[in-house]
């Protein structure tokens, strides 16, 4: 099933007097929160959609000002809760491009149709992600997404198909 719903950032502290968040983010494109008018703030297990006011950078983080809150001490108060988007507000991903959170979870399989397990992570090791998959054991595979070994990502059928090339023993 697909989430409904993915994590652009934390807010992690307040930044000045006036009420802004210091943001870290989650999103490689953190300039996407320019592109936002509202945004949903993640406090006390609800989802609350709050209007964005004005988005700043510092460093590595995201300054947002979000109406309702003016204060340090209203700021104070968000301290630790996540943001989310909307899938249905989200930019469809490029073709053969997909959202960790879509994968995360797949049943992945060899080509001779061997479940290996599920994937369990996805990291970036900056020539190209690696697929952590796990089997009910605890057994881990290392799989890099690249086209050699990744065959198929079926997101509706809900399982990627993979070849295990020489040096990829599961």
């Amino acid at each position: 099933m697909k989430q409904q719903y993915f994590e652009l950032g934390q807010i992690v502290n307040h930044f000045g007097i006036k009420g802004m968040l210091k943001v870290n983010p989650f999103t490689e494109d953190i300039l996407r929160f320019e592109t936002l008018k509202t945004i949903l703030v993640q406090r006390d297990g609800k989802l609350q959609e709050m209007q964005i006011e004005e988005v700043k950078y510092s460093k590595n983080q995201v300054l947002l000002k979000l109406k309702g809150i003016n204060t340090i001490e209203e700021a104070s108060n968000y301290r630790g809760c996540y943001l989310k988007i909307a899938r249905k507000d989200l930019k469809e991903p490029p073709k053969d491009t997909y959202y960790i959170a879509d994968l995360i979870g797949l049943p992945v399989y060899t080509d001779d149709k061997i479940l290996l397990g599920n994937v369990a992570d996805i990291y970036n090791t900056g020539a190209n992600d690696i697929y952590v998959v796990k089997n009910e054991q605890g057994k881990q595979t290392l799989l890099p997404a690249i086209k050699d070994v990744i065959k198929l990502i079926d997101i509706e059928q809900e399982k990627i198909v993979v070849h295990l090339i020489k040096g990829l023993v599961p």
